[in-house]
């Protein structure tokens, strides 16, 4: 999650691309999520989360990335619902094997010529009915932040209401388990590089991590957050820019997310893009657009 630097631009509040530049952002979202999608199609029995998000590098790296926000990650099993997850190392890829009517989750954040993209993509080998029911009513969320954004509430209510929501439908909010118990984050441009970018033992880009501080810091004299949770920190209205949104829903040991770019602007919000996983497979099933809100 690149963002923004205040410090090099202090008076901003947020980041609003140009159509050029959102043309950027879908194209890395859109090879993002090919990615996932050309390796869970490889996915067999025996495979490991190490191995699963080492094919989703390698697919992307032959294919013109040489940057991240963050390497890839996938998550097998009961992990995907972070099941007991305490720690950050808890979220990098382990040894577990993937087995047949298994959930998982594959996760990467590639910078394609500078433009970023963090996308999460569920699935199972096999049948999983959970897993069905959880992916179908991933769809309210889609709308109702969308919904909530254009209505210009505080980015806490809404993230609030995301977690009402999931326990609604019965579920849990798994996003609860990420550091800062972040519902999304804010992405922007990153100097495009022509070598591999260094990434640390926990998966992030240097540069990130070294900008970070800087930006929370003066994001928060500003009354801002660049992380987008419920907590007091995100109560304030919208801030414009590119989001990276991840609600991620879990039950029974059946973890599921989607997580694509959110633009708000300074009077409306959009997904950047409708043509992604997701919402193809809602499509095809009946369930969006969800009924009675505007996709």
């Amino acid at each position: 999650m690149p963002f923004l630097n205040p410090a090099d631009v202090p008076e901003a509040r947020g980041y609003l691309a140009t159509d050029e530049e959102l043309d950027g952002f879908r194209a890395a979202q859109r090879l993002a999520y090919a990615a996932a999608e050309a390796v869970a199609a490889e996915l067999k029995p025996g495979m490991t989360e190490k191995q699963a998000a080492a094919l989703q590098e390698t697919w992307l790296r032959d294919h013109g990335v040489h940057d991240w926000l963050h390497a890839p990650f996938a998550w097998f099993g009961d992990r995907t619902a972070f099941q007991g997850f305490r720690v950050a190392v808890q979220f990098l890829p382990t040894n577990r094997r993937l087995e047949e009517n298994m959930p998982f989750i594959l996760d990467n954040a590639p910078v394609l010529n500078g433009y970023t993209a963090d996308i999460g993509y569920a699935g199972v080998l096999g049948e999983n009915p959970i897993l069905d029911r959880i992916l179908d009513d991933l769809a309210e969320h889609r709308a109702l932040i969308l919904k909530l954004i254009r209505q210009g509430l505080p980015m806490s209510e809404v993230s609030r209401a995301v977690d009402q929501l999931i326990l609604k439908q019965g579920f849990e909010p798994r996003h609860k388990a990420y550091p800062f118990e972040v519902l999304a984050h804010q992405v922007t441009r990153m100097e495009p590089r022509d070598t591999p970018r260094r990434t640390m033992p926990f998966k992030f880009g240097t540069d990130f991590l070294a900008t970070l501080g800087r930006v929370a810091l003066v994001a928060r004299k500003q009354g801002w957050s660049p992380l987008w949770n419920s907590g007091e920190g995100s109560n304030h209205p919208p801030v414009p820019g590119l989001w990276a949104v991840e609600p991620h829903l879990g039950f029974r040991g059946v973890g599921a997310k989607f997580e694509e770019l959110l633009v708000i602007t300074e009077d409306d919000a959009y997904w950047l893009d409708d043509d992604v996983p997701h919402v193809r497979r809602w499509k095809e099933r009946g369930l969006w657009p969800v009924q009675g809100e505007t996709a």
